[in-house]
């Protein structure tokens, strides 16, 4: 079982990663010029969607669960 919630936290973590950069690189692209960048704007929206990420992450994580399959797979090769 503990196993289970350090991949689930390995998961979420990589997945609210990506999702905060690239939620950063979007709010930036809405700038003409890079001096005009509003960067508490782009922290914060960052910053929420890896809140959301994570909150979504809580329903289940597509990767977790092909992990999970391989492992079990594996123990029952094993038996």
């Amino acid at each position: 079982m503990k196993r289970c919630w350090k991949n689930w936290l390995k998961a979420a973590g990589i997945r609210a990663i990506k999702t905060v950069a690239q939620t950063a690189v979007a709010t930036i692209g809405t700038s003409a010029v890079i001096a005009e960048v509003d960067w508490i704007m782009v922290g914060s929206a960052a910053l929420l969607a890896g809140v959301l990420s994570l909150l979504t992450s809580l329903a289940g994580i597509p990767e977790e669960v092909a992990d999970a399959e391989v492992v079990e797979g594996e123990v029952e090769g094993d038996a």
